[in-house]
């Protein structure tokens, strides 16, 4: 750092012999002096002027490591980070909020006295915090980057620069895009949450880490309450919420050589496919014939193998009707207790969620029995706070109470005996439930700690639990129920499959189960024959193959065998795969899906890629996502491998593009190294 010098010699001549002088020329030469007095004095303070711009250059050093640094630019009031040798800017952010932008940091920082550090306040505004952390591998650099607002009406807001960054990561979003650049979100809370209840909102999986094309990582931590927005293709921003205690801003700017070195440092697929049941729910006598049937033409069609899975509102039905301790009803149905030898050999899979409805007899038991202190959320205790879950008024389950969660495990358990069944999906594990609504939300869990606690809990029952959020769980042996897509070609519906996948594994959640084939929301085009055949291919190269609606209620013959096939493919290539991939991701980090660019971490055509996936290093799948479309580019990536086309057995190079590969409705392009 080199400090400014106070008063600066502007070389003026001192007056008293200046005038002595005067009095003794003649006129013309008096005149000539003056002009030319004139002139220097004018080229002088031009001179002062230039040096003093020269000498304020735009852009200074604030802290500086070994791989690059960080520096504040004056006209833009930003943080850059560049890389060394070569002074590649890997990162712009630009600092937005409460504090004067156009007001450059001077030179001297309050702690000089320590090289690691770079301090300055804004008066009465906020202070900034930088210092170079332990770097946490060979030739990757960490910087903190921390603000700390001085008044509680100060807001801090960062944006960081989409310009020439590909940028990945952080939440999952209604329509996902792969990168994240094309996005477009209003500031929001930095929440998990659940699509259908706020379309608008962040989904059910969502990390504060973000991964930048230049070889940057963001990652904020993690339990300061914070919004996010999204400016598509200009920058995504990081603020803290308004009127708040004074929260401070806080993150670590990672600095590797590329893309894929950058997300190495940070951190039991299902054979058999899941059927969704949509039979009647009226009663328990009506639900076991509805699985009979569905049993029936399962194995009919030579399909029996698989797991029949049973909504919320079935799993109560038949809990009530098994004659469970603590789920009786006044009436007993006589149907009694339940038998899996009527699905057999297929298996059973139920749902429970946190919600409890405030006509349900589970409820109105913990209220009699004086439970409802502790058992759910609220702002007064024992005063329960209620909100909507699937058109009914419900009480939510207390995760921060052992009791309650111990009541809630013990129930689960207990429903997975009686009923027989395998898997046991708990849905409603979003963070941001209450935060929507008028009543402020309960302080106690915050923000995605609901998610985070439950997920833990849920842990204990097995890894063939299934839950349907994820943020700061992917570490547990849970599989993560994908949100529910379109039936359409948008993203929203099939387009958004591949960048959902890409997201859901860069985060860690490599046993995800997609939305079934076809997508579960109503769309413009129901029973596309077409659709379903491109979801069904792209189903068949992810780690469990969800339906909702079976192949012979939608196409014809041929579909159905298609489906015998990409099931028997699904069993035989791809669950192996994904096994050994997830000795790596278990070892390594590495996930198991990943996009192209992971093979070419510099070639910029690969960060843009969204519509192919790597399975490890060597398979590429690059489905058709068109509507009427038989033909595809297809990049292949990494320079100086070869690629095998499976279905003609020629081979490429990696790193090339082939132009219109055809693949007709019943292919799908894939290729092994």
């Amino acid at each position: 750092h080199h400090t400014m010098p106070l008063s600066r010699h502007t070389g003026q001549i001192p007056e008293a012999t200046w005038t002595l002088g005067l009095r003794e020329m003649t006129e013309p030469w008096k005149g000539a002096l003056g002009c030319l007095g004139v002139a220097v004095f004018f080229a002088m303070t031009i001179g002062i002027i230039s040096w003093q711009a020269l000498e304020q250059s735009p852009e200074e050093w604030v802290l500086r490591g070994r791989a690059g640094g960080v520096l504040w630019e004056r006209r833009r009031g930003a943080l850059l980070l560049r890389a060394l040798p070569g002074g590649r800017t890997a990162a712009v952010v630009a600092v937005v909020g409460g504090v004067p932008a156009a007001e450059p940091p001077p030179p001297r920082d309050r702690c000089w006295h320590d090289g690691g550090q770079f301090c300055y306040s804004w008066e009465e505004d906020a202070e900034l915090r930088v210092s170079l952390q332990p770097p946490p591998a060979p030739g990757t650099e960490c910087y903190s980057v921390r603000w700390t607002p001085l008044r509680p009406d100060v807001t801090l807001k960062d944006c960081f620069s989409m310009a020439n960054v590909s940028w990945y990561g952080g939440p999952s979003i209604r329509a996902q895009r792969w990168p994240l650049n094309s996005a477009e979100s209003p500031p929001q809370p930095f929440v998990s949450g659940d699509f259908s209840q706020s379309p608008g909102g962040y989904g059910p999986v969502l990390e504060k880490y973000f991964l930048g094309s230049t070889g940057v990582t963001v990652t904020v931590e993690p339990n300061v309450p914070l919004f996010l927005s999204l400016e598509s293709n200009r920058h995504f921003c990081l603020e803290s919420p308004v009127g708040t205690a004074a929260v401070p801003l806080s993150y670590q700017l990672c600095l590797s050589p590329d893309v894929a070195v950058a997300h190495r440092h940070l951190f039991p697929p299902c054979r058999s496919p899941i059927w969704r049941y949509h039979g009647p729910e009226g009663s328990a006598a009506k639900i076991k014939r509805g699985l009979r049937s569905l049993a029936k033409r399962l194995k009919r069609h030579h399909l029996q193998e698989g797991v029949l899975a049973l909504g919320e509102r079935c799993t109560a039905v038949l809990a009530a009707a098994a004659h469970i301790p603590g789920e009786r009803r006044k009436r007993q149905d006589p149907a009694g207790a339940w038998d899996p030898a009527v699905v057999a050999p297929l298996q059973l899979s139920i749902t429970l969620s946190p919600y409890t409805s405030i006509a349900s007899p589970l409820f109105l038991r913990s209220l009699r029995e004086g439970q409802t202190d502790g058992y759910w959320l609220s702002l007064q205790p024992p005063i329960p706070l209620l909100t909507m879950w699937k058109g009914r008024l419900c009480a939510r389950l207390n995760v921060t109470s052992e009791v309650a969660l111990s009541w809630f495990l013990a129930r689960a358990r207990r429903l997975r005996q009686a009923l027989g069944a395998a898997y046991v999906v708990v849905e409603g594990a979003e963070g941001n439930a209450l935060q929507d609504q008028a009543i402020p939300p309960p302080p106690e869990p915050a923000g995605d700690r609901y998610t985070g606690v439950l997920a833990a809990a849920l842990a204990t029952l097995g890894n063939r639990t299934v839950i349907s959020a994820g943020a700061g769980s992917s570490h547990l042996p849970l599989f993560v129920q994908m949100s529910p897509l379109r039936s359409d070609w948008s993203h929203a519906g099939l387009k958004g499959l591949i960048p959902s996948v890409l997201h859901y594994s860069l985060l860690g959640y490599n046993f995800f189960i997609p939305d079934a084939v076809g997508g579960s929301l109503a769309g413009d085009t129901p029973g596309d024959p077409e659709l379903y055949v491109r979801w069904l291919q792209i189903m068949t190269f992810l780690p469990v193959m969800a339906f909702s609606t079976p192949p012979w209620l939608c196409c014809d013959t041929w579909v159905l065998n298609l489906t015998r096939q990409c099931i028997r493919q699904h069993r035989d290539f791809v669950v192996p795969l994904i096994l050994k991939y997830s000795e790596e991701w278990l070892r390594l980090g590495y996930p198991i899906f990943r996009p192209a660019w992971w093979l070419s971490p510099t070639d910029p055509t690969a960060f843009t890629i969204e519509d192919e996936f790597l399975i490890g290093d060597e398979v590429l799948v690059a489905p058709i996502t068109e509507k009427g479309q038989t033909w595809r580019d297809i990049y292949l990536p990494g320079e100086g491998h070869l690629w095998l086309d499976t279905n003609t057995a020629r081979v490429f190079d990696g790193g090339t593009v082939l132009r219109n590969y055809s693949a007709s409705l019943a292919e799908v392009p894939v290729f092994v190294k």
